[in-house]
């Protein structure tokens, strides 16, 4: 009786997620979403804060450093330009051609410092972090040796751009990024990041979290017919185990992609499987709900493509800091699940109320919460590179007594962290 209540959920959903009357498309930036869904904008202070504009409340000065900091490292493998770490090369693109730049140091409220840390991949794609440290510390040296800013606040009025897993511990094993723990000189600057956790020696206060880039481009040649029926319940692809690396099992994940699989790899509300087809994205777009779990680390680029395709994200990652926070409301538009209760997802799921689900989808469907996910080129009004300066601003004007040091006064410690960091780059 239990599982036809819940296949008969199924087929009222889909049917309600896609009876719904025609409306205008929506822009994106570089991508246009012609789900015909209607909208419901954030009230209050959340919707006013993603429309802000942040151009005449801040001024950015921007490093002009060697290139071997950037553009040689990117000459050699274009595949950073694709991957979800690739925010770090969009952001200084979009920076340099931003209203926000200023070219005089001396009336500019934050330095930044253009490294691309992540450019450095392995045949499959993945980044290697080994030489990041390295490398950040030679371009840190480099601006305290030839401008007087950096050493007037020890970094506390720059922001740099660090799309690590585990940020600016720069390493992608949760052990091995703690026992690191954040570049030593890195200590009072903003850091950029995509990663994210409360609680957590990798995310220092006062950093503003980001979302891994996803290409538009990519996404837009995927869209499918606007009427096309919802008619899968909960979708997911990706791995449940990873036994290169976790040989044992329970350490990937936390065991919690491992007690999805064990749990409703049979179950028909389901679709869930290693295989990445083709059809990845269009399917997304069939789907009410779409599992977003941890994995190395507590995110990953399913979340962005999860708010892009109008499927409800269901956040699988304890203690989770989730990209621009104080401006996008994650409890309105997500549904989040503690890692201990996986097992009971099925019943979580199908207990959620229709009218829950068609709110958490309306508000989905607000062309101002895509964008805000979105690294577009070219740069478009309230998309991701704006959040950005958006929250720079928010931590405008600065403390002086906190930023600035005094005379003679060091706080920073050049000596500090692993021996090998301490090699030249």
């Amino acid at each position: 009786m239990k599982m036809l209540t819940n296949i008969w959920t199924l087929i009222l959903l889909g049917f309600l997620c896609s009876a719904f009357p025609s409306m205008e498309p929506m822009r994106t930036g570089a991508l246009k979403l012609h789900r015909s869904q209607p909208t419901e904008r954030i009230s209050g202070s959340a919707g006013d804060v993603l429309d802000d504009d942040p151009v005449g409340r801040l001024k950015v000065f921007v490093y002009e450093l060697p290139s071997k900091y950037n553009k040689k490292i990117l000459q050699k493998d274009q595949r950073c330009l694709t991957h979800m770490f690739a925010a770090e090369i969009f952001m200084h693109r979009f920076l340099l051609s931003s209203a926000v730049r200023t070219l005089n140091p001396e009336e500019a409220d934050w330095f930044y410092t253009p490294v691309y840390t992540t450019c450095d991949l392995t045949p499959n794609g993945l980044p290697l972090p080994f030489k990041s440290p390295r490398m950040m510390r030679s371009a840190i040296q480099l601006i305290s040796s030839n401008w007087p800013y950096w050493n007037r606040s020890e970094g506390a009025d720059h922001f740099f751009l660090v799309p690590h897993d585990f940020g600016a511990c720069f390493h992608y094993q949760e052990e091995k990024a703690i026992e690191r723990g954040i570049l030593p000189l890195l200590q009072r600057a903003t850091l950029v990041q995509t990663f994210g956790q409360r609680n957590h020696v990798c995310l220092k206060d006062g950093s503003i979290t980001i979302p891994p880039y996803a290409p538009p481009q990519k996404m837009q040649a995927h869209l499918i017919h606007e009427k096309t029926p919802r008619s899968i319940f909960v979708y997911f692809r990706g791995l449940f185990y990873d036994v290169g690396n976790d040989p044992e099992g329970g350490y990937y994940a936390r065991g919690a992609r491992a007690a999805v699989w064990e749990n409703f790899k049979d179950n028909p509300l389901f679709d869930i499987s290693t295989e990445h087809p083709t059809t990845y994205y269009e399917d997304m777009q069939r789907a009410i709900f779409c599992l977003c779990p941890l994995g190395w680390a507590p995110w990953s680029p399913r979340l962005v493509e999860a708010v892009i395709f109008g499927c409800i994200p269901i956040i699988i990652a304890d203690d989770i800091v989730l990209p621009f926070a104080d401006a996008i409301p994650w409890e309105d538009i997500g549904v989040f699940v503690d890692e201990k209760d996986v097992p009971n997802l099925d019943t979580i799921l199908t207990s959620i109320p229709v009218e829950v689900i068609l709110r958490k989808q309306r508000l989905l469907a607000n062309p101002s919460m895509k964008q805000a996910m979105l690294f577009p080129q070219p740069a478009q009004s309230g998309d991701a590179f704006h959040q950005v300066l958006n929250g720079l601003a928010r931590k405008l004007p600065h403390d002086r007594s906190n930023v600035y040091l005094k005379p003679g006064q060091k706080i920073l410690n050049w000596t500090a962290g692993p021996v090998g960091d301490l090699k030249p780059w």
